[in-house]
């Protein structure tokens, strides 16, 4: 079902027509199509029975890209020659993550809505409600987890990567507990694996309760690492 939350486009899944028994917002990445990740829902809820009853939100990022083919979205731009250069210049990936994209604020502000928005139309409590996505959609999906002025119910980062690290660092501290499912690929020809680790250090030294599936593979999900994160879904489901 297609609908509009808070000024975003938004896909919503659900396998069953009961009330939610909680809410999962998937962000995609940059340059791909609003119903990007769409997919994730029916297999997620094929997959494991526990998800039938939650509802799946992917929102539309609010930038439309001229890439030239197909539709093309994105969360804030990106100087994708700073990009390249992450693959193998270890200053840059170290610049990178101190810096807030020009954009992001606006990102933020929209998804901080949009969470506040599905909360009150589904009756769900924040521990309710996970927020996650892939790429940058992680990377929003990990500032707004990290802003909220109460905790989610968990996060999922496919394939993101530590930004604005003294910001995150200091409001990870009020986020201790949270659980959190991290997956990357060894090969990441765009987010450099290192940067995972770095994010995932952010995550441990703040007390979360952190799930770590590295994968061989390049920017993409792994296909093990989706199997593993159905099982963590179903746990915070079901607690």
């Amino acid at each position: 079902m297609h609908t509009v939350i808070a000024g975003l486009d938004v896909e919503i899944f659900q396998a069953t027509q009961t009330a939610p028994t909680a809410a999962l917002i998937l962000c995609h990445g940059f340059g791909a199509p609003g119903d990007d990740l769409v997919g994730l829902g029916p297999e997620l809820a094929r997959q494991v029975p526990a998800l039938r009853d939650v509802r799946f939100y992917f929102p539309a990022a609010p930038l439309e890209l001229d890439m030239g083919f197909g539709e093309s979205r994105a969360w804030w731009l990106i100087d994708m020659m700073a990009i390249q250069r992450l693959a193998h210049d270890e200053a840059a990936q170290r610049e990178f993550r101190k810096v807030e994209p020009e954009g992001m604020p606006a990102a933020r502000k929209a998804m901080l809505a949009l969470v506040q928005d599905v909360a009150a139309h589904t009756g769900l409590p924040m521990s309710k409600i996970i927020l996650g996505g892939f790429s940058q959609g992680a990377m929003i999906a990990t500032d707004v987890a990290l802003r909220l002025e109460e905790a989610p119910g968990a996060l999922v980062v496919l394939s993101g990567t530590l930004l604005i690290e003294d910001a995150w660092r200091a409001k990870a501290k009020a986020r201790a507990g949270l659980p959190v499912f991290q997956s990357h690929g060894r090969q990441d020809p765009i987010l450099p694996y290192p940067a995972s680790e770095w994010l995932k250090e952010l995550f441990l030294e703040a007390g979360m309760q952190h799930e770590f599936v590295p994968f061989d593979g390049g920017h993409t999900i792994g296909q093990d690492a989706l199997l593993k994160l159905g099982d963590f879904l179903a746990r915070q489901v079901t607690r």
